[in-house]
């Protein structure tokens, strides 16, 4: 029986210190070798996963964007996507107006990929992020919310405080055309109300690699309300012991937590070909 294991990052593989310690990264490369399946699925981009997962090894396709892609780590091309289809661009857009809502954008205009936001509006959630990635070279500032949202989009993000997002969240939850989370960024007090097409989830993703990679089984590994839908499809799942409560209420089995390299322990302990 082949199984898929399958990690969230941050706050899961990912210390607080937003990075793996030495132990995660060589006992997990050390069980690829011996022949685990194994990858991530998580709400970072391919560029920003990347980043951070210094010398681990990724020998098959990821899930970036909370499900949006499933991509290959090293040649980064596609494999699964979605996109926003005219229509909810539109409603998305209307929506965000009307509560002149502080967004970052991410699209693709002729094939490049964009994290467009409106220039001069920013607040502080959003400067922290901009300031997170200086160099960033998919940065495009625009003037208007039409401009905003040019080209094939496929996440959008809200950010600022918790009760105005809320007022984003509730509308477009209504109309059920789309998959919204509404969360407290991990490294930082603010919030952010995430906004993509109805069918990305990590869980529905997941059924997607597992198809690719011909598996039978799934466990998977989380913190977050994110997460959710990953543990539903899994055949065993597992909530670091930092998780959130409403998480762990799903989970299989509460494991060490991010900072106690959790994962990768529970990897070492019950890993078998």
């Amino acid at each position: 029986m082949k199984t898929l294991f399958v990690t969230d990052l941050d706050g899961t593989l990912l210390n607080n210190d937003e990075k793996l310690s030495e132990y995660t990264v060589n006992t997990i490369n050390e069980l690829i070798e011996k022949g685990m399946c194994f990858s991530y699925a998580t709400g970072r981009s391919l560029v920003s996963a990347t980043k951070v997962l210094g010398g681990l090894t990724t020998n098959i396709q990821v899930i970036t964007k909370n499900g949006i892609f499933i991509e290959n780590a090293h040649t980064k091309e596609k494999i699964y996507s979605l996109n926003f289809s005219t229509e909810e661009k539109q409603i998305i857009m209307e929506i965000l107006e009307k509560y002149s809502s502080v967004s970052l954008v991410y699209g693709y205009i002729n094939g490049v990929e964009k994290k467009s936001w409106i220039k001069g509006k920013e607040n502080e959630a959003l400067k922290h992020e901009l300031e997170s990635w200086i160099d960033d070279p998919r940065y495009r500032p625009v003037n208007d919310f039409k401009s905003l949202f040019y080209g094939d989009i496929f996440h959008v993000n809200s950010v600022g405080k918790r009760d105005d997002l809320e007022k984003v969240y509730e509308d477009l939850t209504k109309i059920g055309n789309f998959n919204c989370l509404l969360q407290k960024e991990y490294y930082s007090e603010h919030y952010w109300c995430e906004i993509l097409p109805k069918n990305a989830t990590k869980g529905n993703t997941i059924l997607k690699l597992k198809e690719i990679l011909r598996c039978d089984k799934i466990v998977t590994f989380g913190d977050g309300i994110n997460d959710i839908p990953m543990f539903k499809i899994s055949d065993e799942c597992y909530a670091v012991e930092n998780a959130m409560e409403e998480l762990k209420k799903h989970a299989t089995g509460i494991i060490l937590s991010n900072n106690d390299n959790g994962v990768a322990r529970w990897l070492k302990d019950n890993f078998k070909l």
